[in-house]
């Protein structure tokens, strides 16, 4: 009888997800003693009733990795510690069935499985882990805010998406005379509005590790008004705070999702700046979900190759509990414990950060 793994993808679609999926199934193809499986719609897809899994062969994943998304699906809401459930009263709540999740694993003879995601979905594997289910998982998000590896794939294609769009609205702002502000993903980290501001040559950067001064955005704004220049752009990440402000978001009532989505720093940044006396026309990009979607670039699918050749290993090594990770120039396994105790947030000591500052890039402090 062949040996059964299971895949899923939790969380946020990514660039870079098919890719890790066509990597773990190539190499498992030269152990002919296992079979691999897809969950849909990240653990939903074993623990509904019927169950909907799929197997993934070699001709079923033969050029998926260029493809955007995931060929089985994926979801932040619900999982095995937080199922929704409709009550008698109309009213939704959660469950946790991780009992049940880990006995259709044994139903199944499933006998390891890859969980590919980002902080919550890694945090849900080392909850399974420690009930004894044999999962391995595999880093995933745009935001690059997982600890213990320098990348995650899709993080690259992201910032592509948003330096694209940088460059494309400098030639807007010049050409019309004003300031065009972009707001971008990344929920509490600022790597996105980094990389994007220092490639695409944004005037000011406001991340979430550094709450920004309106008073320092202005003057930034009017050195450059004042040298002639008669426009500026500003990326915002959806994270940023003001100084002794919090995060723009709204509540999330959705059963089993998170409970807050960010988004509106650029609206609030404008309303501010208007306030402070700001005179020159403002518009506002948000770049949202096209982060997430397309074809991922070159970088991003060769990082998530690696990690699914390495996550098949990890299987074979029967190491459960742990992370694949990218420690430049190799691919490593991490604890998955030490992946999710902190997130991975910009130094503000870096070189990155000196880079920007170097610059002329305001950060508004």
């Amino acid at each position: 009888m062949k040996k059964r793994l299971l895949i899923a993808t939790g969380g946020g679609d990514c660039p870079g997800l098919n890719a890790v999926i066509r990597a773990i199934v190539k190499r498992a193809s030269s152990e002919h003693n296992w079979e691999i499986l897809g969950s849909i719609d990240a653990f939903d897809g074993i623990l509904r009733d019927p169950m909907h899994i799929i197997e993934l062969t070699p001709e079923k994943v033969a050029g998926i990795h260029v493809q955007g998304g995931t060929i089985i699906g994926t979801t932040n809401k619900g999982g095995p510690f937080a199922w929704p459930v409709k009550h008698s009263d109309g009213t939704w709540g959660t469950v946790d069935r991780s009992q049940d999740f880990l006995n259709r694993l044994q139903y199944q003879n499933i006998e390891a499985v890859i969980n590919i995601g980002g902080d919550g979905s890694q945090r849900i594997s080392q909850q399974l882990y420690e009930l004894g289910c044999p999962i391995i998982g595999v880093p995933k998000t745009i935001d690059n805010d997982l600890s213990a590896t320098d990348f995650t794939f899709g993080f690259q294609t992201a910032v592509d998406v948003a330096t694209d769009a940088v460059d494309k609205l400098v030639t807007t702002a010049a050409s019309h005379h004003r300031i065009l502000t972009l707001e971008v993903m990344g929920r509490y980290a600022g790597w996105i509005a980094l990389h994007a501001s220092i490639a695409g040559g944004a005037e000011v950067c406001l991340i979430p590790e550094i709450p920004y001064s309106i008073d320092k955005v202005m003057e930034a704004l009017t050195r450059r008004i004042d040298n002639g220049i008669g426009f500026a752009n500003i990326v915002i990440a959806e994270g940023a705070t003001p100084l002794d402000g919090d995060m723009c978001y709204s509540e999330n009532d959705e059963p089993g999702a998170m409970n807050i989505r960010l988004g509106g720093a650029a609206f609030r940044l404008t309303h501010q700046l208007k306030n402070a006396g700001c005179s020159i026309d403002i518009r506002e990009t948000i770049l949202g979900h096209l982060q997430r979607g397309g074809t991922p670039n070159a970088f991003d699918r060769i990082l998530a190759s690696q990690f699914g050749v390495k996550a098949f290993e990890l299987v074979l090594e029967q190491k459960w509990g742990h992370m694949v990770a990218y420690r430049h120039p190799n691919i490593e396994s991490v604890p998955i414990t030490e992946a999710i105790k902190a997130y991975n947030l910009v130094d503000l000591n870096s070189d990155l950060v000196k880079t920007a500052r170097g610059l002329g890039i305001s950060l508004g402090d």
